[in-house]
């Protein structure tokens, strides 16, 4: 293969994961798919309909677009002559190389005053370059840090907003959910400290590879599970989510849940086509005839060939 095919395959199938990618979180920041994730997060929200939850999330979610960076994740301009100071999401696409929160939105409390601020993210797997928990640590201390001037000014600290940070981690080895949060221990008296130890938020989700029942303790994951699957069919999909969940089917869920189908298939097929190179070629290295590659791969000479010819290094 040449080094121009090998360049094209790889933008390819990085193209095609991205796409992907934006599709689940574009499908994860639905405000019904959100309000299911809340009512297994959040303890005030625990055991409502997901249905009336939709209502607390205000706004729509911001998806890709606000950058985790310090100093850039707020925007700044005026207005009336007074400073405002909100979300960046400004200029995305001049900021390509930008780490950015997948999704990240604002929730009414039941009270009807207080607001928590709440990011989801989606991870293929368990990174292997750094410790998960680490990485959401660091989120979770940018959502608080960034208030600073948007949501609460000066001093202000008790104005400090609680956030959650939500981790969705596909093809893990079993199903799990871990809240991580702050706790006290009083190593000298019991002196009450005043503050609040609720103001940072992680969860952890694990998804295994396998889809889990339906039952009320891995509700959320088999729900996770189906909208991300790489497996299942638009149709058993769509199937699951409407008839298991009660979640209207609209045009926008259709649509992104029949386009990922669809980039999945076809990152399968590399996947595969790859792999079947790799065994061509290995078997061509260690003097295997055509015939003999072609019968083991189910291929033809002619293809076996072909993919030979464009695996051999060129000579300068």
């Amino acid at each position: 293969m040449t080094v121009g095919t090998e360049i094209k395959n790889a933008v390819n199938a990085a193209d095609q994961d991205a796409q992907y990618d934006e599709r689940a979180k574009r499908l994860l920041g639905n405000k019904i798919i959100l309000a299911h994730i809340l009512v297994k997060t959040i303890d005030e929200f625990r055991g409502m309909n997901p249905k009336d939850v939709v209502s607390y999330i205000e706004g729509e979610p911001f998806i890709s677009v606000v950058p985790v960076e310090p100093g850039l994740t707020n925007a700044e301009e005026e207005e009336n002559g007074q400073r405002i100071v909100g979300m960046n999401t400004e200029n995305a696409e001049i900021n390509e190389g930008l780490v950015r929160f997948d999704i990240i939105f604002y929730v009414r409390m039941k009270d009807g005053v207080s607001q928590v601020i709440v990011n989801l993210e989606a991870q293929k797997d368990e990174p292997t370059s750094y410790h998960i928990l680490n990485r959401a640590v660091f989120y979770v201390s940018r959502l608080v840090s960034t208030q600073k001037e948007r949501d609460f000014v000066k001093t202000n600290y008790n104005d400090i907003k609680r956030v959650f940070s939500i981790w969705v981690c596909m093809n893990m080895d079993e199903n799990s959910m871990a809240y991580v949060h702050l706790a006290k221990d009083d190593l000298i008296g019991s002196y009450q400290w005043k503050g609040g130890l609720d103001l940072l938020n992680i969860v952890l989700i694990g998804i295994a590879g396998e889809l889990p029942a339906h039952d009320d303790k891995y509700e959320l994951h088999r729900l996770l599970s189906t909208l991300l699957s790489m497996e299942l069919s638009v149709d058993e999909k769509l199937g699951i989510i409407e008839k298991e969940y009660s979640i209207p089917v609209d045009d926008k869920i259709r649509e992104d849940v029949s386009t990922m189908c669809n980039l999945s298939q076809g990152i399968r097929e590399t996947a595969t086509d790859n792999a079947i190179a790799d065994v061509i070629i290995n078997m061509y290295e260690n003097q295997f005839t055509f015939d003999q590659i072609a019968v083991a791969t189910k291929k033809s000479v002619k293809e076996v060939k072909a993919i030979i010819e464009k695996r051999e290094p060129v000579l300068v």
